[in-house]
């Protein structure tokens, strides 16, 4: 299941919203055919492409 919060900036997130997200950091990855593991190199080109955004971001 797949849950999504907006927090806008100075915003505190709730006390559920934090013990959700701690909840998560339990639950094991589970990779399929539609969302495959990365290997290094494709985590190093993800990093990378994250990285150029940011920039791109700050600079705009």
């Amino acid at each position: 299941m797949i849950k999504t919060f907006t927090i806008k900036r100075g915003q505190k997130p709730t006390e559920e919203q934090l013990r959700e997200v701690e909840e998560a950091k339990k639950v094991p990855i589970v990779f399929d055919e539609d969302c495959e593991e990365l290997s290094d190199a494709m985590v190093k080109a993800f990093q990378c492409a994250v990285v150029k955004r940011n920039r791109k971001k700050i600079n705009a």
